[in-house]
């Protein structure tokens, strides 16, 4: 991986909200093999559904485009990103496919970890 990749997968990974940075990677590492490409789908609808699109950084949504035209959505990378997003402009859906599939430890880690 080349200096620059691994800075912008970083990035992606490390966003800040107020003084806290939100491991978005941590939380995809919990997740089974097994539950990840029904969670990157249910991840991809709440994006395109969204009425807060607003909310989506551009180069949050370059790097799910690149992933998708690579057909890596459901690697870790690629789910990091889509839980990024995901929360960014649905975080109770998010949240609620976590506990639906079965995950709810992670998340109420995610809730621990957001900023009060």
């Amino acid at each position: 991986m080349t200096r620059f990749k691994a800075t912008r997968c970083l990035n992606t990974v490390l966003r800040w909200h107020g003084e806290r940075a939100m491991d978005y990677r941590r939380f995809v590492e919990l997740v089974p093999p097994a539950k990840r490409e029904t969670l990157s789908d249910k991840f991809v609808d709440f994006i395109l559904t969204s009425k807060n699109d607003e909310r989506m950084p551009s180069q949050l949504a370059n790097t799910i485009l690149h992933h998708w035209q690579q057909d890596v959505l459901e690697s870790e990378s690629g789910l990091t990103a889509l839980l990024e997003a995901a929360l960014l402009l649905e975080p109770e859906k998010t949240l609620s496919a976590f506990t639906e599939l079965e995950m709810a430890h992670i998340a109420e880690q995610i809730k621990a970890s957001a900023p009060s």
